[in-house]
């Protein structure tokens, strides 16, 4: 597929990378030489210097022939005129990145609907409905939810006390019955679609999808249910930070946030009735003591350095703080992080990679079901993804046992008319139900590439 994306930054860089690397066509526009020359260095892309929103630049990037046009600038205004030009010029759909809080209310759909695009993408309250999330059950490494939270899958991270090392799955089952189901798990740099007989081990990452309900029911009688945080500190009060802190307000949650820049504390303090601001240097550890630290639920680092988020993080998990997250950007302080034995870190960069990855697909496969969601897994290396059923005599109304799925292919969960399946061998798909499949080393388009 024909794909030209404007702006080369973080996300629009991310983005590239992972377009290609599902072989798509991708044609780069940016104004920024040195942005230019780095995807040309890492990617087979081509590159267009001049402004998006420019009739002449588009021109020359082929927008006539694009199937897709990703406007992903550091300015909503030359995202949203850039992608209604290219709609005119004749791109067939237009995605534009929005952050700005005022355009994301009730005036976002109005935007959209006169720019015609197809979708507008917001990686900042993307990131703050992940850590929500996270938040909301803060015992799993990762949350991500399906059919509006009717499936929800969890990342847990087996500690060697974990009640669950040792045990085969077909014993874990036995040992504590219930709706779920362990799809998917990592260990060391491996990923396996499991079997009963698999055994698990201390230090697997393993992935389990269940009705909210079904995943609290289980995270308790393995003795590792932790509180929802309700008193949460924020340091780095960029969008992420006021999306997220929006959430928590409303859900009754303590929010305090140490910001060093004044205007932006005040801008806070107007914008968050109810949030504690403080107006300081979130790597002062006085200051983190003084502000509650010890007595939080929660500590998350959002500012814009990776290094930092980590090293704060660390440190107010060496204060006994029972969850701590750090946004990280950089796959590389991803992985040191994790080795730091901080097990959760948020990536606008990779959720809003996701989404567009999940999007193109579905453009790509038009005709058949529809990729509702897509979430990449266990360090990239498996992928959930949420399908719109359709009535195709190859897989719907056929006991699940009698489909020959493809290796390392699952159907992880199945929701019809929001009650949640948890799928057996005598299980049916039927037309409109939304299915969720977990695969590794596999990338599907269709529910149908689930069939051998």
């Amino acid at each position: 597929m024909n794909i030209v994306i404007a702006g080369c930054g973080k996300i629009g860089s991310t983005v590239i990378a992972s377009l290609t690397a599902e072989g798509h066509s991708i044609t780069a526009i940016d104004t920024n030489v040195k942005a230019l020359d780095a995807v040309t260095d890492n990617f087979d892309a081509m590159t267009v210097c001049g402004n998006a929103a420019d009739s002449d630049a588009l021109n020359e990037a082929g927008i006539d022939k694009a199937e897709l046009f990703v406007a992903l600038t550091g300015s909503d205004e030359v995202n949203m005129l850039s992608c209604f030009i290219a709609k005119k010029m004749g791109a067939k759909y237009t995605v534009a990145r929005i952050r700005n809080p005022e355009y994301n209310d009730q005036s976002l759909g109005l935007l959209r609907l006169h720019l015609d695009l197809a979708g507008a993408v917001n990686p900042d309250y993307l990131a703050a409905r992940e850590l929500f999330n996270i938040l909301k059950l803060p015992s799993a490494a990762n949350v991500e939810t399906f059919s509006r939270r009717n499936l929800e899958m969890i990342e847990l991270r087996l500690k060697p006390e974990s009640a669950l090392a040792g045990l085969r799955l077909m014993d874990m089952r036995k040992k504590y019955p219930g709706q779920y189901l362990v799809g998917v798990v990592q260990r060391d740099d491996k990923v396996y679609i499991p079997d009963g007989n698999f055994e698990l081990s201390p230090g697997d990452k393993i992935g389990i999808t269940a009705s909210p309900t079904e995943l609290h029911k289980l995270l308790k009688s393995i003795g590792t249910t932790q509180k929802q945080a309700k008193s949460v500190m924020i340091v780095g009060a960029g969008r992420t930070c006021f999306y997220l802190a929006k959430m928590l307000l409303a859900g009754g949650s303590n929010v305090t946030i140490i910001e060093k820049d004044m205007k932006r504390c005040n801008e806070m303090s107007d914008a968050l009735r109810g949030a504690v601001v403080i107006n300081g240097d979130g790597a002062n550890q006085d200051l983190l003591l003084e502000a509650g630290l010890e007595n939080t639920d929660a500590f998350l680092s959002l500012t814009g350095m990776d290094e930092e988020n980590i090293l704060l993080c660390y440190y107010a998990a060496t204060k006994n703080v029972p969850k701590v997250i750090p946004k990280v950007n950089r796959d590389e302080f991803a992985l040191i992080a994790e080795k730091m034995g901080l097990d959760t870190v948020v990536s606008p960069r990779k959720i809003s990679s996701n989404v567009f990855v999940g999007f193109a697909r579905a453009l790509k496969n038009s005709l058949g079901s529809k990729i509702e969601t897509l979430y990449k897994l266990m360090d990239g290396k498996a992928e959930a993804l949420e399908f719109d059923a359709q009535d195709d005599p190859s897989y719907v109304r056929i006991p699940l046992k009698d489909i020959r799925l493809k290796p390392n292919t699952l159907v992880a969960g199945i929701i019809r008319s929001r009650k949640t399946i948890i799928p057996m061998g005598n299980d049916t798909i039927l037309p409109g139900d939304k299915v969720v499949i977990l695969t590794a080393g596999k990338r599907m388009n269709d529910l149908a590439d689930i069939i051998k």
